[in-house]
């Protein structure tokens, strides 16, 4: 048996489960055809996801945050290559921080929901049994 645990590091990056950090949360991909859904129970050690009805609102507070942490981001990057806000940069800086809050979007819902669950749910604790690989 492995005494190896999987790091909350890796399980945060990765959208692992936050009970056994072996299951998926999330079906489909980021940024792709697919349509990223958030799995109602872990596939691995049965745990419910939603842990109550309409427990991702939450998840909103924390995409917000994000959100404004990515638009000041951009805002001072735009800042840097047209200079400060004017009457003629206004467009450009409209234009930048709208492209960067929609290109960002997939990523923070699955984030938000991913900081939600594993940092800001107590009622989710990591079992490091589902670490120890089971012998057939």
């Amino acid at each position: 048996m492995s005494d190896q645990t999987t790091s909350k590091l890796y399980a945060i990056v990765h959208c692992k489960c936050p009970h056994c950090r072996r299951g998926d949360i999330f079906t489909g991909s980021m940024y792709g055809w697919n349509i990223q859904h958030t799995k109602e129970i872990c596939g691995h050690c049965a745990q419910r996801i939603e842990i109550e009805p309409g427990y991702f609102y939450a998840a909103m507070y924390v995409s917000y945050a994000m959100n404004v942490i990515e638009m000041l981001l951009t805002s001072f990057l735009t800042y840097l290559i047209f200079g400060p806000l004017t009457d003629e940069t206004f467009w450009p800086y409209l234009i930048v921080i709208f492209t960067g809050c929609f290109v960002l979007y997939p990523f923070n819902y699955r984030y938000s929901r991913i900081i939600l669950l594993h940092v800001l749910s107590p009622n989710i604790k990591y079992k490091p049994y589902y670490d120890k690989k089971q012998l057939v």
